[in-house]
């Protein structure tokens, strides 16, 4: 994780929510009073969010102490104690929604990608995930999921060729659209191309791509056609595949899976922060 981007994108969350000032706290704390939170898991799962917490207190209050009590990529249970943040009474109000709401999407994101990586029962395929994620949070949710276990696919548009169906309908061939892109492009930017048939699949080969994505396949389709594909070759499947078919997958020996669930429509990890009265 970026940790600069991190800084930066707090500094403008926190700006959104606090605006000129907290009235409420401000005006019963005022500068005055040391206090300490504590962060609490409300349910099992795996936490996401650390450098978020680590980060984002010390912008409001630079002497802010913080203990983390786990990491991570761990996984948690229900009222264990995640975090403890001691300093000004204002300031950890303040700070406390906007962390405390990127750190349960950020878990959520994370528990639900250790299910689906559980779900593949250390086959081959790796799980990764997609461009569906929340406009300015790409980075944190991104991040999450290579904390549940998972890996990452392009970043976005800028990073990688991914030929999707409407540029080949646009192209008039994956051949035409290949050799576009592989005359203006350079040696280290790879090229992905969305396939729907055996004949596709052919072509996309022969055009000596990097990657091909089965897109919207059943499983028993994509044996057969990961057999026309060369091992140099890396392969995906995508489109359609829920948590509860996941499973059917596990076998057809594809490379990666990408599921846009992990990030698009993930419940947050259940986590609350509570004064820790002494």
């Amino acid at each position: 994780m970026n940790k600069l981007k991190l800084r930066l994108q707090l500094e403008q969350f926190f700006l959104e929510d606090i605006g000129e000032r907290d009235v409420s706290s401000d005006l019963i704390f005022g500068k005055a009073g040391t206090g300490e939170i504590v962060f609490i898991a409300k349910a099992d799962g795996v936490f996401c969010g650390e450098e978020v917490i680590k980060t984002g207190f010390p912008l409001l209050d630079e002497k802010a102490e913080i203990e983390m009590m786990i990491s991570d990529g761990d996984s948690v249970e229900r009222g264990q104690k995640l975090a403890i943040v001691k300093g000004n009474i204002s300031d950890l109000l303040k700070g406390e929604r906007v962390v405390l709401n990127l750190v349960q999407r950020m878990s959520g994101i994370a528990t639900k990608t250790k299910e689906a990586v559980s779900l593949l029962g250390g086959a081959h395929t790796r799980i990764c995930d997609t461009r569906k994620t929340t406009p300015g949070l790409r980075m944190l949710e991104k991040y999450a999921v290579t904390c549940g276990g998972g890996y990452n696919h392009r970043y976005g548009l800028y990073d990688a060729v991914m030929i999707k169906d409407n540029h080949i309908s646009f192209a008039g061939s994956i051949t035409k659209a290949v050799e576009e892109v592989r005359s203006q492009i350079g040696h280290m930017v790879k090229i992905e191309v969305e396939t729907e048939t055996r004949e596709q699949v052919l072509e996309a080969v022969a055009a000596g791509v990097d990657c091909i994505m089965f897109d919207n396949r059943t499983p028993e389709e994509m044996i057969e056609f990961i057999k026309l594909v060369p091992k140099n070759i890396t392969t995906e499947a995508s489109g359609g595949i829920t948590i509860e078919t996941l499973p059917n997958y596990r076998h057809t020996g594809v490379d990666y899976i990408s599921l846009g669930f992990l990030t698009h429509t993930v419940k947050a990890l259940d986590i609350s922060v509570k004064v820790n009265v002494q």
